[in-house]
């Protein structure tokens, strides 16, 4: 008689819910050594992981008309994407954007899980295509980083722990200033390299402190940043629902599991119990036991499951991308309606986005009649008015500004000369508008008032021109 369960092993038994698999019960850490990943999805993740870190350490060299062409100086609220500046006149695209991206990340969560950890996350890229390449390349694959672990410090122990620890050290560096470059500038960071090290030496110790946390997280800390500190893990329970794919073992398929033993007939499942899925695991979880908030979804344990049901003559996917629902049903579904409404919002919301961008403009301008004063009585049978001037230049370029009436005889004068405009700087002064009394026939005029920048018109302003009512004396 056959006793064996046709649901996994940890449908009834839930407790390895309660604890992380990396802590014992008595809250010591458990050491995860996972084995060296291959196949197809680790080749791609590979790939990915190329292109990011190229982007990483190459596009703070890129530079478009000599400026950066990305810059994310949050302490100087002055952001460059793709060559374009953003000050702080643009604060509400950089807060829409934000909110965008969030939704993205609940847009993505919702259909494709955890995704992002897996595939985009700097904490896998580095933790997984970095330093544990080199640990794999130092001291080998899992089962002699154990080795070298137990056995005592001798001459070999010491030169690999020592040249391990000496590359992570220079990675963490490396990876420091390369995102600093992304704030200050790849210049502003080379010339800061290059002074000694008493002139600039809080700047100095806090790229040391900084460096430093990137070596424990990567060196040490490990996996624990993605189950003690980062708060994704956690808020998929609230955002994945039985629609969303994820990496699941298809426990349908393959329970009940069991080994392969020679000249005995197989009733069980397709599952082996290998074990291999949890040697590859970077978190040290058994995927079979379904969704965990320490899966990251790197494709590892997929990889090692394919090759060894290639082996033994079964159909791939026994650990694949897939729903419970598809699992359980055999019907992938993609698009619930929790997934169209955070499509629909997020489609709506980043049109309004790219619209905003197309018709933002290089320059932020504002001529406004000066509150609380009347029209002056000028020479030559002239009257003026006041004006507060105000140029936000969103570009890189300087130039002066000349301003010119279009629909009205009369002439325009800058008070305390005239209106520079500097490199993402706001110009601001008065100036007085001077139109001859017998053009004046109301008591407001429109107005139209062409701003030029280096013989360029940039925009024209309409306002008011405080005058006269015909017939009545000037001033009642």
């Amino acid at each position: 008689m056959n006793t064996h369960s046709t649901e996994p092993k940890t449908e009834n038994k839930e407790e390895f819910r309660d604890h992380l698999a990396t802590v014992t019960e008595e809250g010591k850490r458990i050491w995860v050594y996972p084995k060296k990943p291959k196949g197809k999805f680790h080749r791609a993740r590979v790939v990915v992981a190329i292109i990011l870190l190229a982007i990483l350490f190459l596009v703070p060299l890129i530079k478009v008309d000599g400026h950066p062409f990305m810059l994310l100086d949050i302490l100087g609220r002055k952001f460059i994407l793709f060559g374009v500046v953003f000050g702080p006149q643009d604060f509400h695209l950089f807060v829409l954007s934000i909110i965008g991206l969030i939704i993205s990340v609940f847009l993505f969560t919702v259909v494709y899980g955890r995704i992002f950890c897996g595939w985009i996350c700097p904490q896998t890229i580095f933790m997984e295509m970095l330093f544990r390449k080199v640990e794999y390349w130092i001291e080998g694959d899992a089962n002699k980083q154990r080795a070298l672990n137990k056995r005592p410090w001798d001459g070999q122990k010491i030169f690999k722990k020592g040249l391990k620890h000496f590359i992570f050290a220079i990675m963490a560096v490396a990876i420091g200033n390369a995102l600093l470059a992304w704030v200050i500038g790849f210049d502003s960071l080379v010339e800061l390299i290059s002074r000694p090290i008493p002139e600039v030496f809080g700047k100095f110790m806090a790229m040391v402190i900084f460096s430093g946390v990137i070596y424990f997280f990567y060196a040490y800390f490990r996996e624990q940043v993605c189950t003690l500190i980062c708060p994704y893990g956690r808020l998929q329970g609230v955002m994945l629902d039985p629609d969303s794919i994820v990496i699941h073992y298809d426990h349908v398929r393959g329970e009940p599991r069991g080994k392969i033993r020679k000249g005995e007939e197989r009733n069980l499942g397709d599952c082996i119990d290998c074990h291999l899925c949890v040697d590859v695991c970077p978190t040290g979880i058994d995927i079979r036991n379904g969704t965990q908030l320490e899966c990251v979804n790197c494709t590892a344990c997929i990889d090692a499951c394919d090759a060894v049901m290639t082996k033994i003559k079964r159909p791939t996917g026994l650990i694949r991308y897939a729903s419970k629902n598809e699992i359980e049903s055999g019907v992938r579904k993609i698009f619930t309606p929790k997934a169209i409404g955070y499509t629909i919002v997020l489609v709506l919301l980043f049109s309004f986005i790219t619209f905003l961008l197309a018709t933002r403009s290089d320059y932020e301008l504002s001529i406004v009649r000066t509150a609380g004063l009347m029209a002056q009585e000028q020479p030559d049978n002239k009257i003026s008015n006041l004006y507060d001037v105000k140029i936000i230049n969103k570009t890189f370029n300087t130039g002066e500004t000349t301003l010119e009436l279009e629909n009205i005889e009369g002439e325009i004068k800058v008070v305390g000369g005239d209106l520079s405009l500097q490199p993402q700087e706001v110009s601001e002064g008065k100036i007085f508008v001077i139109i001859p009394k017998e053009k004046i026939t109301k008591l407001n005029t429109p107005i139209e008032i062409a701003v030029k920048t280096n013989n360029k018109v940039i925009d024209v302003i309409k306002t008011s021109f405080l005058g006269k009512i015909k017939g009545r004396k000037f001033g009642e």
